[in-house]
């Protein structure tokens, strides 16, 4: 077998296995390597670079002692895959489910939430999105603080538990979108250093080091994160790819790496015969990460769209706080779902500047919108969820959108679990200051921050699912409102149609309603307690929130925190 590394300004590198070191030779560009026999796999090895280590490698595909363990040697040809027959899914039309695989359920690992794979068939979304599956230090994380990019956490099932887990989304029907962290790794476990110039001089983000992109040694170090995207979807099956955080990508070449990602990308979607799809995170509010690159932009598929969930977030909650001061009021929400953004080179006042570009021209399906997602409701100091009154409108609103609409786990039937920001760090100093870290990080948010140590173990286990929640009435009744509103959304193509422009939004001057024309269809929602009446004439009910609903010579009749799905007669 052969084992190659990349340590461009090491005088020396060795390999450890077998029990014995043995010295590696240098070739071009900094690769070293060495031919070792009877090497099989589930074999232990590491590197020793000039004197330093052992190390794990840097493209470790398997960490089964952790972060601070040795690699293992792991041969995707060994898994035997049953997805023969899968052709992939596009993102047009589909519905997204983000879920924590460690939180899903109360093992926290692929074979149990491939036990709940039914649940999300009979909710009928067409992608799950799991959120990082990286190694990272101890046993609970949200994954975003991962190193060894190319293994899995072995505490979820390590890589054959990951490749089961999406041939059984597979063999159900559901996509598999991986998030991925390429702007920053975890500050716990990173060994990267001694082998090369993966990261520059100064602070990226808040999270840590910028990584090398645009420096000497960058043309590897973005190999190394190209590599990784490329085995997801090659050697995993994944379908899709959501980018964590790209606006803290510090990348000044003429080709960014988003760009060349992207060509990659579409490459291996030539080859594998099934479409690929890549999610930015951006906060930017700039179409050019959505066009193609045959029209000069970056080709990422979608992009998340902060700016629909924080306005139907103000229509629903009432806040106003912090990022959701520009967003309150309905004017704001109907300018998003006719624009696509509420910023888009208009002054933010928590930003204290203006902000983004227009997305006239974009289809609304390559903006990934939700009513709740790890962030928004784990960045709350106590991971509080919206109450199901709001739930329900809130939906009704996302799942008749011209966006991808996406749900976080347990949302559809009003969890009234939190979902908390936890980890697990084995250094006392990172332990222990954790949670002053997270308070800093979101100073200036207008929270009173009164958030659980991160680093306890009962905030991770209270941010598990309580399945059983499902059996009581309240909750089924929300699931079901749920499953109808993506069944309508499925069953009549004018809720599924991309084209911004063609979306008319009315709203009561008083801000108790929202009238939103879908082709045809009216979308009514009545964010009042009391009885509203909207000016809509005589038609036909497709579905509504509450009864009863009834139409007159005023117009449609809504009880107080409703909605219904309307089609006037013509």
């Amino acid at each position: 077998m052969i084992f190659e590394v990349w340590a461009p300004n090491a005088t020396s590198v060795e390999l450890m296995v077998l029990g014995a070191r043995r010295p590696m030779s240098l070739g071009a560009e900094g690769w070293w390597s060495t031919e070792v026999e009877g090497v099989e796999h589930g074999a232990g090895y590491a590197f020793m670079v000039d004197g330093g280590g052992p190390y794990p490698d840097p493209r470790t595909r398997r960490q089964p002692d952790g972060v601070f363990g040795p690699s293992a040697v792991y041969d995707h040809a060994r898994f035997t895959w049953s997805d023969h027959e899968w052709m992939g899914r596009d993102l047009r039309g589909a519905v997204i489910y983000e879920l924590h695989i460690g939180t899903f359920t109360t093992e926290g690992t692929f074979q149990a939430a491939i036990e709940r794979l039914q649940h999300l068939v009979e909710l009928c979304v067409d992608f799950v999105e799991i959120m990082p599956v990286a190694p990272v230090p101890g046993g609970r994380n949200w994954g975003y603080d991962g190193v060894d990019l190319y293994a899995v956490n072995e505490t979820y099932g390590g890589p054959d538990g990951l490749k089961s887990f999406v041939d059984a989304c597979h063999r159900a029907g559901i996509g598999v979108i991986l998030d991925v962290v390429y702007n920053h790794l975890g500050p716990s476990g990173n060994f990267l250093h001694p082998f090369g110039p993966y990261f520059a001089d100064y602070k990226g983000s808040y999270w840590g080091d910028a990584v090398n992109l645009d420096g000497p040694g960058s043309d590897e170090v973005r190999r190394y994160f190209i590599g990784n995207a490329v085995q997801w979807l090659r050697d995993y099956h994944i379908d899709g790819l959501r980018l964590d955080a790209v606006h803290a990508l510090h990348d000044n070449r003429a080709t960014h790496l988003l760009a060349e990602l992207a060509a990659e990308v579409d490459a291996l979607a030539c080859s594998v015969g099934r479409p690929l799809s890549l999610i930015a995170e951006s906060d930017l509010n700039d179409p050019r990460m959505v066009r193609p690159l045959e029209a000069g932009g970056l080709g990422m598929t979608a992009q998340w769209n902060d700016d629909v969930h924080h306005a139907l977030h103000c229509a629903v909650s009432g806040e106003s706080h912090g990022y959701y001061g520009d967003f309150a009021g309905l004017p704001a929400l109907a300018k998003v779902l006719t624009g696509g953004v509420l910023h888009d080179g208009s002054y933010s006042t928590f930003r204290g500047r203006s902000h983004g570009r227009s997305f006239a021209g974009v289809p609304g399906h390559r903006l990934v919108a939700c009513l709740q997602n790890h962030d928004q409701i784990g960045n709350r100091p106590v991971g509080d969820r919206l109450p199901i009154p709001a739930l329900k409108l809130g939906a009704g609103l996302l799942l008749t959108s011209p966006f991808t609409p996406m749900l976080f786990m347990g949302e559809e039937w009003g969890a009234r679990t939190p979902f908390l920001f936890f980890s697990d760090h084995m250094e006392p100093a990172l332990r222990e200051s954790e949670a002053e870290r997270r308070e800093r990080e979101f100073d200036g948010f207008g929270y009173v921050w009164d958030a659980p140590d991160p680093s306890e173990e009962e905030t991770f286990l209270r941010s598990k699912l309580d399945w059983s929640e499902v059996k009581e009435e309240a909750h089924w009744s929300l699931l079901c409102w749920y499953r109808d509103l993506i069944a309508l959304r499925k069953a009549l193509p004018e809720l599924s149609d991309p084209r911004l422009e063609r979306v008319r939004v009315e709203v009561d001057p008083l801000g108790k309603w929202l009238l939103m024309w879908r082709g045809t269809l009216a979308v009514c929602v009545n964010f009042a307690e009391e009885l509203v009446a909207l000016p809509v004439p005589a038609g036909t009910v497709l579905l509504t929130s509450d009864e009863p609903v009834a139409a007159d010579e005023d117009g449609l009749r809504l009880p107080g925190q409703s909605m219904v799905i309307y089609r006037p007669a013509r």
